[in-house]
């Protein structure tokens, strides 16, 4: 299985609003940068025992990014990764939400990462629903 069969997803019946393909490698290079930066500054005074919620639901959406993308790519199942995308789409806002009662930074370093992750759930949804 080839995790990111362009040529596939080339074949789909795309939205007008899709990105171009070069935009994908410096948005999300930028927007992990951005997660990163985020965790840093909301384990950085330690308290370990009272993060283990918002470490947890932080961990959960990173297993959800991570696994969309040989969904969608691999095994080709838009159905099912647009189900994973909007997983994805909740646990980051649970994860500002909870971030920013220890580090409003942490939470706002984390806006983009939504913005983008809510365009690329429409685009899932599109692309279902144009490729049904």
């Amino acid at each position: 299985m080839d995790m990111f069969d362009l040529n596939w997803y080339h074949s789909l019946i795309r939205p007008k609003f899709s990105p171009p393909d070069w935009v994908f490698a410096p948005a999300w290079s930028i927007l992990y940068m951005m997660i990163f930066i985020s965790l840093i500054f909301f384990v950085k005074d330690g308290d370990f025992d009272k993060k283990i919620v918002p470490f947890a639901i932080f961990s959960l959406q990173l297993m959800l990014n991570v696994i969309w993308t040989p969904i969608f790519f691999g095994a080709k199942r838009i159905l099912l990764a647009l189900f994973v995308i909007v997983a994805l789409w909740f646990s980051i806002i649970a994860v500002i939400y909870t971030f920013y009662q220890y580090s409003k930074f942490s939470a706002i370093l984390l806006i983009p990462y939504f913005l983008w992750v809510s365009y690329a759930t429409y685009l899932n949804y599109k692309i279902w629903w144009l490729n049904r």
